[in-house]
C-alpha cells in the first residue's frame, strides 16, 4: 500500500460506510475547525466519548461491524469505532484508513477475562489519519468515563503526534503493551477478523446473548473503587 492516500482512503465501503446518511449528518456536526487537522481531532473526540466501549456486544456480521451501525447502538468496541472515526473522516474530505495490531491488556474485568481467557486481544482496531503531511493513529476506543473508572490516562488526539494506548494507568501499573501490528487497511478486513476472533475467543462468541445485560463501565467501576 503506498504511503499516501489514495481514491480508496475516501472511499465509502459497506463497513466503513462514509455515504451513509447518519454518517453524513454525524460528520458534519462534529467536525468543527479551522483546518482538517482540528476536524479530526474533534471528531476523534466525538467517537471517543459520544459512545460508549462496550466488548460484550459482539456482532461480527456486516451489519453489525459496519460504521453507521454504532450510530444506531450508541455503542461499540474497537474495531467498529475505529471503522465510524475512519468513516467519518472520509465523509468530510479527510483521508483514512484502519489499522490493527496485537495487544496485550493488562487491565480489564473479571467477566471479560473469564470470558476471553486471555490478556492478549488480537485486531485491536485504530485509525490512520492523512494530516499535513503524514499518516497519524488515532484510537477513539475507550470513552472519557470509562478511563476515568479504571484509573486511566486520558487518551488525547492532537493531530500532531500518534495517539495510542498508555503502556501504565495513573498509577505506574502496567496496563496496554502492543505484541505486534497487523498493518494498515483501506477496507475493513472483515473475513480475516471473523475467522481469527471465532478461532481463538469461541466463548467470547458463543457466550453472546448471556453477555447482553453485562454492563461493562459498571463491572469496572465496581472492580476499581
Amino acid at each position: 500500500m503506498s504511503d499516501s492516500p489514495t481514491a480508496a482512503s475516501l472511499a465509502s465501503t459497506a463497513l466503513i460506510d462514509s455515504a451513509h446518511p447518519s454518517v453524513v449528518a454525524f460528520a458534519r456536526e462534529h467536525a468543527n475547525g479551522r483546518d482538517d487537522r482540528e476536524r479530526a481531532v474533534a471528531l476523534h473526540d466525538a467517537v471517543r466519548d459520544d459512545f460508549r466501549y462496550d466488548p460484550y456486544r459482539i456482532d461480527l456480521s456486516v451489519e453489525g461491524m459496519r460504521a453507521s451501525s454504532v450510530l444506531a447502538r450508541g455503542r461499540g468496541w474497537c474495531v467498529p469505532k475505529a471503522a465510524l472515526l475512519a468513516a467519518a473522516c472520509r465523509a468530510v474530505g479527510i483521508p483514512a484508513r484502519l489499522g490493527y495490531a496485537d495487544v496485550r491488556n493488562h487491565l480489564s474485568t473479571e467477566r471479560l477475562r473469564r470470558t476471553m481467557q486471555t490478556d492478549l486481544f488480537i485486531w485491536h482496531g485504530y485509525v490512520d489519519i492523512w494530516l499535513d503531511g503524514a499518516w497519524r493513529k488515532a484510537t477513539p476506543a475507550f470513552n472519557r468515563g470509562l478511563v476515568e473508572r479504571f484509573g486511566l490516562l486520558p487518551l488525547a488526539f492532537n493531530g500532531r503526534d500518534d495517539s495510542i494506548y498508555h503502556p501504565f494507568d495513573r498509577d505506574g501499573n502496567l496496563h496496554m503493551e502492543y505484541v505486534s501490528y497487523r498493518g494498515v487497511f483501506d477496507d475493513m478486513p472483515l473475513e480475516r477478523i471473523a475467522a481469527d476472533i471465532t478461532t481463538l475467543y469461541p466463548a467470547w462468541i458463543q457466550e453472546g446473548r448471556d453477555l447482553m445485560d453485562a454492563d461493562f463501565t459498571a463491572e469496572a467501576e465496581r472492580e476499581n473503587r
